[in-house]
């Protein structure tokens, strides 16, 4: 399905807080959802300044990425920081690096984020020792901690 711009521009900016860190806070545009997109997320994200977009977190099974289109920021990347501006892109494999984005300027940090929609997902959450679990629209969350590892 086309999307114009005119069309864009006139989408509601739905503020999205993370589901389990409600001080990361960003705002979100659906192009693949306004474009009937069913296996792919597309994402017209704004950060405002001094707000990061997400809890810093680990995808097993999906891919995502990022360009950004305007303004400037810091992508965590494990433990390494890089200083992100327009026309950078970054790419999220599957290999369990944990991740974020942070608008550490006086200005919106503004990017295309693109992601998988697998029915199933594992997205682990360092910081907060958490991990999800997603199978279609449920959501389970425990804590890292009481996992129990078993061997086969």
């Amino acid at each position: 399905m086309y999307l114009s711009a005119a069309a864009i521009a006139a989408m509601e900016n739905v503020r999205r807080p993370h589901f389990l860190t409600p001080s990361a806070v960003r705002y979100d545009r659906s192009l693949g959802d306004a474009a009937g997109l069913k296996n792919i997320g597309v994402h017209l994200n704004t950060i405002a300044p001094g707000d990061r977009a997400t809890e810093f977190h680990a995808h097993h099974y999906e891919e995502e990425c990022i360009y950004v289109l305007s303004g400037r920021g810091t992508a965590v990347i494990g433990d390494v920081r890089h200083r992100v501006g327009a026309g950078d892109f970054i790419g999220y494999p599957t290999d369990g690096i944990a991740h974020e984005m942070i608008n550490d300027s006086d200005a919106p940090l503004v990017y295309l984020v693109i992601g998988q929609r697998l029915q199933q997902e594992i997205v682990d959450y360092p910081r907060i020792g958490k991990r999800m679990f997603r199978h279609g629209g449920e959501r389970n969350v425990v804590n890292l901690a009481d996992i129990e590892q078993s061997k086969r």
